[in-house]
C-alpha cells in the first residue's frame, strides 16, 4: 500500500536533505547568486517589481559603474593644472594636506592634454578614446571622500560607509528597482584576476535581504564555464533538473514554514531556482562571441574589454547594476612609477569604456543606462617621498588624495559636455561646489528615480537609508 510522503520526516536540516538528495544541485547555487522570485504563480506571473516605487519619472534603468580600483590620478586624467608645470620641483605655494604617508615637492604631469567635442572640456591623453565622448559626459571635479586609505574609502564609496557593514548601492538600487530578468541576478560585479581590496565587501547586501548581494564574476575567463562555475550540469539533464528542483522546492518550502523569520534560508532557496534558470540565459548573456567582429574589435583585447562588452549585453537583458573593477587588488595605486603604470592602466580600460559608451549609443539605450566612472580617491599633485617597503625609494609617484578628485556620469538622464565644481591650483582640495560620496550617492539614486532620504530599510530600530543623514542632489548634473 503506497502512503503519501511526509517531507517533514524526510529530513532534520536543509544541510542534510542536500547531503541525501545526491543530485549535486547544491554546486548550483553559485555562492553569492541571491536571486529573484523562486517559482512564478499558477497565471506565470513572476516578482520582477522592487520593493520601493520611484519616487521621480525618469528613463533610466540601470547602472554601469566603471571602478578604476586604487585611484586614478585627478590632474592626470580630467582635471588638468598648468601650474604643475610652473611649480614642479618646487615647495607649493601652499602647505601640503596631509594624506596617508609623507609628500614632498610639486610633480607635473607627465601626459599632454588636449580639447574634446563641441563643449571643449580637457582630458588627457590616457583617455583619448573615452574623451570623443565629451559631450555625453558630466566630469564632476569637486569630489572629496573622509580619509586617505584604501579599505574604509573603498567602503565609502560603495556602501555609502567607511567602517560599519552595510549595502552596496547596487543592493540599494535592486532592492528599491528589482529585477526585470528574473534567469539573470539583478546585481553583478566584474573583477578579473580575482577580488580588489576588501573582497565581497564591496557587493555585500548588509542588512537587506540575502537576494540583493551581487553575483561575482572573475572575468579574466573566456568561456561560460570559466566565468561561472558549476553553470552547466554534467551528469542530469534539463528536464530531469527540474523535476528535481520541483521536489527541492517543496521541501524546502516545507523547512521553511517553520523558519519564517530566517532570511538567509529564504535567499539560499531561491538562489537555487536562479541558479537553474542561469543556466541557459547566462550562458548566451556572457558569450560576446555572438557578437559582430566588428563590433569585438570596437571593446579591443583583454579581460576589462571582455567584461564591457558583456556588461552591456547585461544590461541590455535587464540587468539593473553591472560594477566592473580594472582588476584584482588595487592596480590604480601608483605610488611610484607614475607615468608607466597609469598608461599601462588607462590601455586595459580607455578603448573598452569608448566603445562602451559608442555601443550603448548605438543600440539607443545609453539614455536609459547610467554609466560611472572613478576610484574610491584621487592622487595628490605633490610626489611621494621615499619610504622603506613602499615605493623602493623612487620619487616619480603620488600618494593616495581624499581631499580633491574626479569622478564622471555619462547617460541616464545626466547633462553631458560639462564639468561641475573645482579643485584649488594645484588639485589638491575641491574648493569649488564640493562634493561629498554622499552627494554622489545622492545624485545616482535621483538619477535612478529615487530621493535618497525616503529609500530607507527597517533595521535594528531605525529607518537606514544609503546616505545614512547626509547628502544633497546635485542639480547641475541632471538634464
Amino acid at each position: 500500500m503506497n502512503h503519501p510522503i511526509n517531507h517533514r520526516n524526510l529530513l532534520t536540516s536543509r544541510r542534510e536533505m542536500l547531503k541525501r538528495s545526491g543530485v549535486g544541485f547544491g554546486a548550483l547555487a553559485l555562492g553569492e547568486i541571491l536571486g529573484r522570485e523562486s517559482l512564478a504563480d499558477q497565471s506565470g506571473s513572476t516578482l520582477a517589481t522592487g520593493e520601493v516605487p520611484i519616487h521621480f519619472p525618469t528613463k533610466a534603468k540601470h547602472v554601469i559603474h566603471l571602478f578604476m580600483n586604487g585611484g586614478p590620478s585627478q590632474v592626470d586624467t580630467f582635471d588638468p593644472k598648468p601650474a604643475l608645470a610652473k611649480l614642479h620641483g618646487k615647495t607649493a605655494p601652499m602647505a601640503n594636506l596631509k594624506t596617508e604617508r609623507p609628500t614632498g615637492a610639486v610633480l607635473q604631469s607627465p601626459y599632454k592634454f588636449k580639447n574634446y567635442g563641441e563643449c571643449g572640456l580637457p582630458v588627457s591623453e590616457l583617455f583619448a578614446n573615452t574623451a570623443k565622448h565629451m559631450d555625453d559626459i558630466c566630469v564632476i571635479r569637486s569630489m572629496y571622500a573622509d580619509v586617505p586609505n584604501h579599505e574604509p574609502s573603498l567602503m565609502l564609496m560603495n556602501t555609502g560607509e567607511s567602517r560599519l557593514v552595510r549595502p552596496a548601492l547596487g543592493s540599494w538600487l535592486t532592492y528599491g528597482l528589482g529585477s526585470q530578468n528574473e534567469n539573470l541576478p539583478a546585481f553583478i560585479a566584474m573583477c578579473p584576476g580575482g577580488y580588489p581590496i576588501k573582497e565581497s565587501q564591496n557587493w555585500q547586501n548588509g542588512f537587506l535581504p540575502g537576494k540583493y548581494q551581487a553575483t561575482y564574476i572573475d572575468s579574466a575567463g573566456e568561456r561560460i564555464e570559466q566565468l561561472i562555475d558549476h553553470i552547466q550540469s554534467k551528469g542530469v539533464a534539463g528536464t530531469d533538473q527540474r523535476e528535481q528542483l520541483d521536489l527541492l522546492a517543496k521541501l524546502n518550502q516545507a523547512h521553511a514554514a517553520e523558519r519564517t523569520e530566517n532570511a538567509r534560508l529564504e535567499s539560499r532557496i531561491e538562489s537555487f531556482e536562479l541558479a537553474y534558470r542561469m543556466q541557459s540565459e547566462a550562458s548566451e548573456a556572457f558569450d560576446v562571441s555572438q557578437e559582430t567582429a566588428e563590433t569585438r574589435r570596437l571593446y579591443g583585447e583583454g579581460a576589462f574589454a571582455r567584461q564591457s562588452l558583456i556588461a552591456r549585453r547585461l544590461v541590455e537583458r535587464g540587468v539593473r547594476f553591472v560594477q566592473l573593477y580594472t582588476g584584482a587588488g588595487q592596480p590604480w595605486d601608483d605610488h611610484d612609477d607614475l607615468e608607466v603604470r597609469h598608461r599601462a592602466n588607462a590601455k586595459k580600460v580607455d578603448q573598452a569604456i569608448g566603445a562602451l559608451l559608442t555601443d550603448l549609443k548605438r543600440i539607443g539605450i545609453l539614455d536609459e543606462t547610467l554609466v560611472m566612472w572613478g576610484g574610491e580617491f584621487g592622487r595628490t599633485p605633490v610626489v611621494e617621498m621615499p619610504k622603506e617597503g613602499s615605493n623602493q625609494g623612487k620619487m616619480n609617484g603620488r600618494d593616495h588624495n581624499h581631499h580633491g578628485f574626479t569622478c564622471w556620469l555619462a547617460g541616464g538622464g545626466v547633462k553631458g559636455g560639462q564639468a561641475i565644481g573645482a579643485t584649488d591650483e594645484l588639485g589638491f582640495k575641491a574648493v569649488e561646489n564640493r562634493v561629498h560620496v554622499h552627494d554622489l550617492h545622492a545624485t545616482v539614486l535621483r538619477l535612478m528615480g529615487y530621493d535618497h532620504k525616503k529609500l530607507t530599510f527597517a533595521y535594528a530600530g531605525r529607518d537606514f537609508r544609503l546616505t545614512d543623514v547626509h547628502g544633497r542632489v546635485v542639480d547641475e548634473v541632471l538634464a
